[in-house]
């Protein structure tokens, strides 16, 4: 784990300057480090296993897993620390070295939520409840075009934007990798909001303002199909920021919904540039379990073409977990991100395939 003497303290954030938070780093700084990585060792993967083979004599549903039901004690001091990084320190962990081979499907899954446990509690992930859910190709719709606003990013080939799930942190596990393309891409929005004071501070308050979001389709019982959050926010002392080029943009199509203002498009404009100037990419081996704290993060994918055979297809396991309030963050962003995304309807369950 790193050092956390070569990362700022977090101090108290001040609407309008530039935040303090070990969470700051750019692409090219973490390129040159490994700070972020952790490899398993053998006492920790011989640790995994016992507890799935405990888990499966004791009959468990997957979402009957709980830290208490899945003990590491092994791995698990690892996970404090892997924890502690998440939600203070740089913000991303990339653990590596998951044996995916000696596992099936059910394995892998009861594995996978089993170490997300140790870090937070799964939340729904879209109106079927999904609190395990498979990113996996199923459409080959463009969810970038706002004439597909009922389709989700993870369900395509085509590129995904940087944007942040509506949860705490979010894991992925990758089962399978494509045939090209589908590099992982990740960006400190500390270091963007920065940079934005630093070179516009006008375009950083302007998205410290009202901003509009498009539900796409998953509407809570008595809320609008939109909400309305900054892209920055301050709450208490701490910051967060919540952006996706394309929920915001496919807000259009509603007319109660103010117009874009110029101001407000060169805001956004800057955000994608500063994003694409600043990001990591890494690309996923089989077995790696990526976690990202949402608050301080955003993530995208390049498109990809996968592989002909079913077997083969680009497939990884995603968990969406809450931290039940632990930072403090706006109330609708509390909404969506303790419990996730809920309609009428919805009941929870963790398919074992993508649907």
């Amino acid at each position: 784990m790193p050092d956390t003497s070569l990362h700022p303290t977090r101090e108290p954030c001040v609407p309008g300057q530039k935040v303090i938070d070990p969470a700051q780093w750019t692409g090219t700084e973490l390129q040159q480090s490994t700070d972020w990585v952790y490899q398993l060792t053998e006492a920790e993967i011989t640790d995994i296993d016992n507890t799935i083979k405990g888990v499966e004599a004791a009959g468990l549903d997957i979402m009957e897993i709980t830290r208490d039901t899945f003990p590491l004690p092994a791995f698990g001091p690892a996970l404090v620390r892997i924890r502690k990084q998440l939600l203070n320190g740089l913000g991303l962990t990339l653990i590596r070295g998951f044996p995916i081979e000696r596992y099936n499907r059910a394995q892998c899954a009861i594995a996978f939520f089993g170490i997300g446990s140790h870090l937070g509690q799964a939340v729904s992930q879209n109106a079927k409840g999904h609190v395990l859910g498979h990113v996996k190709s199923l459409t080959d719709a463009d969810y970038n075009d706002p004439a597909n606003a009922g389709v989700r990013g993870y369900q395509t080939k085509v590129n995904q934007r940087f944007h942040a799930d509506s949860c705490d942190v979010v894991g992925l596990m990758c089962l399978q990798t494509p045939k090209s393309g589908g590099i992982s891409s990740v960006v400190s929005t500390v270091a963007v909001h920065n940079e934005m004071v630093t070179q516009r501070p006008d375009l950083a308050e302007v998205l410290a303002g009202p901003t509009y979001w498009d539900r796409r389709g998953e509407v809570p019982e008595g809320k609008d199909p939109w909400y309305v959050l900054p892209v920055f926010n301050y709450k208490d002392g701490y910051f967060s920021c919540r952006y996706g080029r394309q929920y915001i943009d496919s807000t259009q199509r509603f007319e109660q919904v103010p117009r874009t203002t110029p101001a407000q498009a060169e805001a956004l404009d800057m955000m994608d540039t500063l994003l694409a100037e600043l990001k990591l990419d890494m690309e996923f081996q089989i077995g790696d379990i990526q976690f990202l704290f949402n608050h301080v993060m955003l993530h995208s994918r390049s498109a990809f073409e996968d592989w002909p055979e079913p077997e083969r297809k680009r497939h990884l396991l995603r968990l969406w977990l809450t931290i039940n309030g632990e930072r403090p963050i706006p109330e609708i962003l509390a909404e969506r991100t303790r419990g996730g995304i809920v309609t009428k309807g919805t009941k929870l369950h963790a398919p074992l395939e993508a649907e």
